[in-house]
């Protein structure tokens, strides 16, 4: 393999980039508007899929199975991410999507507990599981393409749009529960039946992502690389011989993602058990802060095309280590929506200097040949960890009386991921792409 080998060459004429660009992008914001949908309209379905009781006993029921979706997330990255390095970017990428589609169609048509009893949360459970597979291969595999495709003093910027697309799934997951709370639906519409249209409106738009992804064309870092006929132990092995790329994709995750998943997945639920807003309140306060959180994206991306990516990620981990606990605090004591706005800015404005930059900072460190594997495994193991178990910790904390040892954990990890930034090397630098 040649120096060069990743670098975007004539054969990818800037017609096929954009088009390239354009139906990875597309495809990935419907992979995680499907993935987002679940976190936005839980607080209406989760009375359709457990006994009545507590509200936040339910909350806790459907964030469990949000935690065990993440579980699925290392199983996708390994044997998507191994699929994606053996047949191909643009194989791995329709595969993914073809099965979001399946997880959102089996949550749009589930009975209620009250119909099939005990089937409902297992059926729940089992799209979940679907869903987790689905989004453990797409990042990994939709990094590493976007990575490719682009040119070498553009991957930065190409990196934010690929979490342009990842926020613009969110964003459109709560435009749709935006919609059907204030212009369609009334809140016992909504919680009888209501919350099942995101999810076929979900199954349906994967299919459209899946005819773009099967136009796509495949990156010339694959097609150029020796062809290999390694098995999965071959696989395994090859990539365990990078164990200090694979401890920094770890380390520089985990704080990031545990940060971001706190301030807009959770964020809606903090914002109406917590602070005490409603329900409608806290979907506009969430909605607009992620609308300026994904425009900060490329700027923040090509930024760090100039700059470096180290440099960005300190200033992150600096800013989110002395911030997490007085933000988390100062919402909770929030007197109004204004006042939970701008503090929830500030901390997405902090988080923007990792999103930006945390997929093209991984593909920077791996070979071609196992690219899409090593950034997606070790990145989906320590989502499942810590992004996934976010929620759970956090309510329950809050169940016990002690919210504010969540925001101490938050700050430890951060922590951790600090120390990795501050002693890696500046991975644009020395990138193998």
């Amino acid at each position: 393999m040649t120096e060069n080998a990743g670098i975007a060459s004539p054969e990818t004429t800037a017609k096929q980039r954009l088009r390239a660009i354009f139906g990875g992008s597309v495809g990935n914001l419907i992979e995680w508007y499907d993935w987002y949908s679940y976190a936005a309209f839980a607080i209406y379905f989760a009375p359709s899929f457990f006994p009545k009781g507590d509200d936040t006993l339910q909350l806790l029921n459907t964030a469990a199975i949000f935690a065990v979706g993440f579980l699925m997330r290392p199983i996708g990255g390994w044997v998507l991410g191994r699929y994606a390095d053996q047949h191909g970017r643009k194989a791995a990428l329709t595969l993914s999507v073809t099965l979001m589609c399946f997880g959102s169609l089996i949550i749009a048509v589930t009975p209620t507990y009250e119909t099939i009893g005990i089937a409902a949360p297992a059926l729940l459970l089992l799209a979940r599981l679907l869903q987790g597979f689905s989004v453990g291969g797409e990042y990994g595999t939709s990094a590493t393409y976007m990575s490719e495709i682009a040119t070498e003093g553009s991957r930065g910027f190409y990196s934010g749009i690929l979490y342009v697309t990842l926020i613009m799934g969110q964003l459109l997951a709560l435009a749709v529960l935006m919609v059907l709370q204030f212009f369609v639906l009334d809140a016992q519409q909504l919680e009888d039946w209501g919350w099942r249209i995101p999810f076929a409106i979900g199954a349906v738009a994967a299919l459209a992502a899946l005819y773009l992804r099967r136009n796509l064309v495949e990156t010339d870092a694959f097609k150029n690389k020796k062809q290999s006929t390694a098995t999965e132990a071959g696989q395994l092995a090859l990539l365990l011989k990078h164990p200090k790329e694979v401890s920094i994709v770890v380390g520089l995750t985990m704080g990031g993602t545990l940060f971001f998943y706190t301030f807009t997945t959770y964020m809606q639920k903090f914002l109406v058990n917590t602070v005490g807003l409603t329900k409608g309140d806290s979907t506009l306060v969430s909605t607009a802060n992620l609308f300026l959180f994904m425009l900060l994206q490329p700027a923040m991306g090509a930024l760090s095309d100039r700059y470096g990516r180290r440099p960005m990620l300190i200033t992150f981990g600096v800013l989110a280590l002395f911030g997490t606990v007085p933000l988390l605090s100062g919402l909770a004591q929030a007197q109004d929506a204004w006042t939970a706005f701008f503090l929830i800015f500030i901390a997405l404005a902090i988080s923007s200097l990792y999103s930006s930059i945390s997929a093209v900072v991984k593909a920077e460190l791996f070979p071609v040949e196992i690219r899409a594997l090593g950034v997606g495994l070790p990145y989906a193991i320590t989502v499942s960890v810590f992004g996934g178990s976010a929620e759970y910790i956090a309510l329950w904390c809050k169940s016990i009386g002690h919210e504010e040892l969540f925001y101490w954990y938050v700050t430890a990890c951060v922590f951790c991921s600090l120390l990795v930034y501050i002693f890696m090397r500046e991975p644009k630098r020395e990138s193998l792409i």
